[in-house]
């Protein structure tokens, strides 16, 4: 089991709009999302909080689900993505498919505001 403590990577400079989000799971940890969105889409996304999963491959087959997905796509549309990428064997403590998305909801929000 490893902790999850910083982001993949940053944005890339390139994309339109950068966001960041944060989401404390009821009884559970911190997740935050950072994303670059570029026309439209989620050009990257990076997860990260104080939370654990296992394999370790979890968090990157989380990041690459959510890239490409729309600005527009809603919490429980995240959320099904999240999931779809992980496979049965994957263990998650203190986070759920559910909080990263609304984390990812938050910064898509946060890039949209500014």
């Amino acid at each position: 089991m490893t902790g999850v403590m910083a982001a993949a990577s940053a944005p890339a400079d390139n994309a339109g709009m950068h966001g960041h989000g944060e989401y404390k799971m009821p009884g559970g940890k911190l997740v935050v999302a950072d994303v670059a969105i570029d026309r439209g889409r989620l050009a990257q996304v990076a997860v990260s909080g104080d939370f654990f999963l296992e394999p370790d491959e979890a968090l990157d087959a989380i990041n690459a689900a959510l890239a490409g997905q729309s600005a527009d796509a809603d919490a429980d549309v995240l959320a099904a993505v999240v999931q779809a990428a992980l496979p049965v064997q994957v263990r998650m403590y203190g986070i759920s498919a559910d909080a990263v998305a609304v984390a990812v909801r938050r910064a898509i929000d946060a890039a949209e505001a500014a």
